[in-house]
């Protein structure tokens, strides 16, 4: 059969690259300084560190510890728990995938500007650039009819990169790839940092990190906010770690990988705040506009707030531009390929596919559905698809697994399979969390971004997330009844 083989990692190196790879999101390089911020500043670490070891490492782990021990997709790993579960894997594993398709078209909108970044041909006026000139964009559906040229063939290119990695041997593609990207954005990120420090105004930004605001502390929001960062900067709930540790061979150090993994993420994500900060706090000295209008979330600081920065910047805008640019393009790569080899896995293993089929599968419709948001309603479908998933699907799945495998599935296992050869032991402190204290936290969060995507949602937003709550039903039900081709699907992995 086609899926026989195990693919394995040649070494720890190349699972631990890419493990950061997928943690180093485009995302991450604007949302984290946001965050930071806007949740008391310095006193901010507090509840960020607290969430890292709490949730993130925590919950990392348990993927890591299902992973390796099974040595199976998600699907194969949650019908060997219990085979009514099936539906559960293919629910977290579609969301997974309609992720990935409006993912890659910020990647795609990261891809023009670094073609725009030369010549900065976004002009004076960045924003109207952006929403004009780039996306055309429309804030109604009649959008969807018009087709956005440039984006397209850009959302085109990255989907014909990334199935080019993944359809690839697992060392040859995913291992090779972020073992040469993510040298390079670490060295991208290294010489924007230090030139930021460089820049007048700097220390009006980079004072923002190192200024507390004690008293943000006592209120629930800054915790909720630190944990919703870590569960977005790990990706947990995506099954990335459990997919990338099941090819890991025997002998494999879990909790020292994960330890290794988190804290290089979370130190990433910091020192690229010192010079993101930086940057702003030149601008601030430049222009006299208030830091806290320049700090935004999303699409807005990279595209319209950093082109008006490069816009003042002088001679070193056409040096640092392009390179800045290129940092989230390379962490949107790195990032896509993980996203898409947890679905490319999970149908592989089922339907006794091979690499190359089930990623090509994979892509062709990731792609048909992307084409959604390279339209002029693009970037208002792009917003409800991503408030959505993010704050209800996403977090129902963490949910879901915590449950699975804190009561479940027999959790002392996952003990035994973490300390049989990490250095750094796990006990009854990690059971507890998983069982009690993280099912609280993440049901809160989920909650709150229940009720504020409700609140906050029109009647076009409310329609559209009504259909992706009908497909997030209907597709897991259709993959758990369609027949496996794998023969050795149903057949326990071990006695449970």
């Amino acid at each position: 059969m086609a899926s026989s083989k195990r693919s394995e990692w040649n070494n720890n190196v190349a699972f631990v690259m890419a493990m950061i790879g997928s943690a180093i999101g485009l995302g991450n390089i604007w949302r984290f300084p946001n965050v930071l911020y806007s949740n008391g500043g310095g006193s901010f670490m507090i509840p960020y560190i607290v969430s890292l070891f709490l949730l993130g490492i925590s919950f990392v782990l348990v993927e890591y510890a299902v992973g390796y021990r099974f040595k199976s997709s998600l699907s194969k790993s949650l019908y060997t728990v219990k085979s009514k579960l099936e539906p559960v894997a293919w629910f977290i594993s579609f969301i997974v995938f309609l992720i990935t398709t409006y993912y890659i078209c910020v990647v795609a909108w990261d891809l023009i500007y670094v073609f725009l970044s030369f010549t900065k041909a976004w002009g004076s006026n960045p924003d109207l650039f952006f929403s004009n000139n780039v996306l055309q964009a429309s804030d109604s559906l009649s959008g969807i009819f018009t087709i956005v040229p440039w984006v397209f063939i850009s959302v085109l290119s990255i989907w014909l990169v990334s199935w080019f990695i993944v359809q690839r041997d697992l060392n040859e593609g995913i291992g090779k790839v972020s073992q040469i990207l993510l040298p390079i954005l670490c060295l991208i990120v290294v010489v924007i940092v230090v030139f930021s420090l460089s820049l007048p105004g700097a220390s009006i930004g980079y004072t923002q990190i190192f200024t507390p605001d004690w008293s943000a502390l006592a209120n629930l929001n800054v915790w909720l906010a630190a944990f919703g960062q870590i569960i977005f900067s790990l990706s947990l709930g995506m099954s990335i770690a459990l997919t990338y540790a099941s090819y890991l061979p025997e002998g494999a150090k879990l909790t020292d990988n994960a330890l290794i993994v988190a804290f290089s993420n979370s130190g990433f994500e910091v020192f690229n705040s010192i010079g993101i900060f930086s940057i702003l706090g030149f601008m601030t000295l430049s222009t006299g506009i208030p830091f806290n209008e320049l700090v935004t979330e999303g699409t807005g600081l990279a595209f319209v707030v950093f082109p008006k920065v490069f816009n003042i910047m002088g001679p070193w805008a056409t040096v640092i531009a392009p390179l800045f640019f290129l940092c989230i393009l390379f962490a949107g790569i790195t990032s896509v390929m993980a996203l898409l080899e947890v679905v490319s896995y999970s149908i592989s293993e089922k339907f006794d596919f091979s690499r190359r089929k089930s990623a090509t599968i994979v892509c062709i419709s990731g792609f048909c559905i992307s084409c959604l948001f390279t339209t002029s309603s693009g970037s208002m479908l792009l917003g409800i698809f991503d408030g959505f998933l993010n704050n209800f699907a996403l977090l129902f799945g963490v949910l879901l697994e915590c449950i699975i495998f804190g009561w479940i599935y027999k959790f002392d296992n996952l003990i035994d399979t973490l300390n049989e050869y990490s250095t750094i032991k796990m006990g009854k402190l990690w059971k507890t969390v998983i069982k009690y204290i993280l099912p609280f936290c993440i049901f809160g969060l989920w909650a709150q971004g229940v009720y504020s995507t409700l609140l906050t949602s029109d009647f076009i937003s409310q329609m559209v997330m009504l259909c992706l709550t009908v497909i997030l039903i209907i597709v897991p039900v259709i993959f758990t009844k369609l027949p496996a081709k794998n023969e050795e699907f149903y057949k326990p992995l071990e006695d449970n």
